[in-house]
């Protein structure tokens, strides 16, 4: 039950985000039990964002949640193919990007509580 939110300072193409949503599907993998079979995605573009005071370069803030527990190695492993897919995609540098995640057990899906 991975859930990846992301907001973005610039527009978007359709393409773009369905290269977005495909990548960050196969990028998913790389924490241990997640697959895109149960991914949900949410990518938001032309987001009002400053970074370090200013609003001049594109900026992204993503931030990935996990069902279970978390896993420090797993998580840096993802923020380096985010990293690299947000760059590739949407030539936001890396240095004006956060990810954050939040893992746990309080989930709920199809009318229960996993």
């Amino acid at each position: 039950m991975p859930y990846i939110h992301s907001k973005v300072s610039i527009e978007t193409t359709p393409e773009q985000r369905q290269e977005l949503k495909t990548r960050l599907g196969q990028a998913i993998a790389v924490i241990p039990g997640k697959s895109e079979a149960w991914l949900m995605v949410n990518l938001e573009d032309n987001q009002e964002m400053y970074f370090r005071g200013e609003n001049k370069e594109a900026a992204a803030f993503i931030n990935v949640n996990i069902y279970g527990s978390p896993d420090p190695e797993a998580f840096q492993k993802m923020t380096e193919e985010i990293t690299k897919i947000y760059n590739e995609v949407l030539g936001i540098r890396p240095d004006h990007m956060y990810i954050k995640y939040d893992a746990g057990t309080d989930w709920g899906w199809n009318g229960n509580n996993f």
